[in-house]
């Protein structure tokens, strides 16, 4: 049964118009003190019984069920509270539903308790006060998060301040198959190389494709000379200093692409489809356990595996948030506390669940704990994501992302 009333329906069509409208800040509780949370047990107290709106790109079937049967059983028998999944198909559907509510003066009975969120959809939340804050000490599990990492405590260079809780961790990566390929390019520079010597054996998707919007910048931050100069708000002259370099180096590439670069994959399920047909002979992804998962599942060859760059590839971490105007914060922050668990961080991390790399510390777990997370069974086509982590690249302002994908488009693709 659908969550939505005829009344959220017409706030969703009026989000549609709204991505842009600059809001003021609420006067409904925007912290835990606002809301007279003084205490852990004040929270389970007020969730008992209820039950929460999670809005959640749905696209993944390992995924879902994770969330829905294991996540959704363990709220319920530890604190009654009912989880409602609520897929779909963009986290900015669920910022929009947000931002029309606020704009139809529903300040404290919204219809979304919990987005799984990061980048640009956070800035839009925390920028309009559309995000609830200032809660994370009252959560037993957040004493696992490391907030002196920079990597979990700025999204896409923006500091959480105490908005988001984190969930995952990922990280770019390459995928090979070992007896078809077995020296693959591990740097930007050497795949340039690699692509003029085995025409038509790479490609990537287009720019408005998450994993193709990724690869790209991989290759900004190279004609950069690293990502040191780019970090921080957006600057249209150190873009313009750069991006000629980029595109240049995109458009060397093109002829020995693919199809000879004429078109490009829509998507990453796309190429992963040509990787397994042998029709291109590398393949990459920005959560690594997808290798593990499609062999087991027979997609990809036994003898695929998987590296980083010499130089690094980019990383970030994504969170869940808590709306402004969530009339059930008790419920979502009992939720976000036990996805910050040692048992939820555990089970998604096993390899026939999501192979997810974990948010949390392991150094802070005790010694047997860690040890459970150590002895994991991996799928030897996904690399550790210890020794991927060793060399990390920092995510852009969602600013610099944009301005790259629309360079692309126009500089490249056409």
């Amino acid at each position: 049964m659908s969550i939505f009333s005829s009344a959220v329906r017409t706030v969703i069509r009026l989000a549609a118009f709204s991505s842009f409208i600059v809001v003021s800040a609420s006067a409904i509780p925007a912290s835990a003190e606002d809301a007279e949370f003084r205490n852990w047990d004040d929270v389970v107290a007020a969730a008992k019984g209820s039950s929460v709106n999670w809005f959640m790109w749905g696209g993944a079937d390992n995924i879902n069920q994770y969330v829905s049967d294991w996540v959704g059983n363990e709220v319920k028998e530890k604190y009654g509270v009912t989880l409602n999944r609520v897929g779909i198909n963009d986290t900015a559907e669920a910022v929009n539903i947000v931002l029309g509510e606020k704009q139809a003066g529903i300040d404290d009975k919204g219809t979304v308790d919990l987005i799984w969120i990061n980048g640009g959809n956070f800035r839009t939340m925390k920028q309009g006060n559309l995000i609830f804050c200032n809660y994370l000490d009252l959560l037993p599990n957040n004493k696992l998060v490391n907030w002196q990492d920079p990597s979990i405590a700025n999204d896409f260079g923006l500091p959480v301040d105490g908005c988001e809780v984190p969930w995952n961790r990922a990280q770019f990566a390459f995928a090979y198959d070992e007896k078809r390929t077995p020296q693959p390019p591990k740097s930007i520079a050497s795949l340039i190389e690699w692509v003029k010597s085995n025409p038509g054996q790479f490609t990537y998707p287009a720019a408005n494709d998450f994993n193709g919007s990724v690869f790209i910048r991989h290759v900004f931050y190279y004609a950069a000379g690293g990502p040191e100069s780019l970090l921080g708000d957006f600057d249209q002259a150190k873009f313009d200093a750069v991006a000629p370099k980029a595109w240049a180096i995109l458009n060397e590439m093109k002829p020995n692409l693919w199809r000879e670069g004429k078109t490009y994959p829509n998507s990453i399920t796309t190429l992963a489809q040509l990787y397994a047909n042998q029709e291109v002979a590398l393949y990459f992804n920005y959560d690594p356990a997808i290798f593990g998962i499609n062999v087991e599942n027979g997609t990809f060859p036994a003898s695929t595996r998987s590296y980083g760059l010499e130089n690094g590839t980019i990383a970030n971490t994504n969170y869940v948030a808590i709306p402004y105007n969530s009339p059930r914060k008790a419920a979502a922050m009992i939720l976000a506390n036990e996805l910050l668990s040692f048992s939820a961080q555990y089970t998604k991390a096993k390899a026939d669940v999501w192979g997810a790399t974990p948010a949390i510390d392991l150094s802070r777990l005790d010694q047997k704990s860690r040890e459970a997370f150590n002895a994991l069974p991996r799928n030897p086509a996904v690399i550790s994501p210890e020794a991927l982590a060793r060399k990390s690249l920092p995510e852009l302002n969602p600013k610099w992302i944009s301005a790259i994908e629309k360079g692309w488009q126009k500089n490249v693709a056409e």
